[in-house]
């Protein structure tokens, strides 16, 4: 594998790309109770934490390359917040058999 791919071989890669997909699934449960706003908070937010990842591992200066890294961590931040949101007001169940957004938590800091 090339220098160009090795984001691919990142636990923390595997698991942003994970979240997305989770997301949309349970955003879905969103729409049919009308919370449209969270829904929108949640994609918009998520979608970015991968291509940031792959971005800050292209970087030549060790500078840059953490500049990405933090903000696809406040993105995982941003994430966060409204999915408890959704929790405390009944919208989606708890997060069964899936520890993406724990495991992404614990390879970010």
């Amino acid at each position: 594998m090339s220098n160009d791919n090795k984001y691919k071989n990142l636990e923390i890669w595997k698991e942003a790309k994970k979240l997305v997909s989770l997301i949309d699934t349970i955003t879905i449960k969103f729409l049919e109770d009308k919370k449209v706003g969270l829904t929108s908070l949640i994609k918009r937010a998520v979608i970015f934490i991968p291509p940031n990842i792959v971005e800050g591992i292209g970087r030549i200066y060790n500078k840059e390359t953490r500049q990405f890294f933090y903000k696809a961590k406040s993105l995982l931040y941003e994430v966060e917040t409204p999915i408890y949101l959704a929790l405390d007001l009944g919208v989606i169940e708890k997060i069964k058999n899936n520890n993406s957004l724990i495991k992404l938590f614990s390879l970010a800091n």
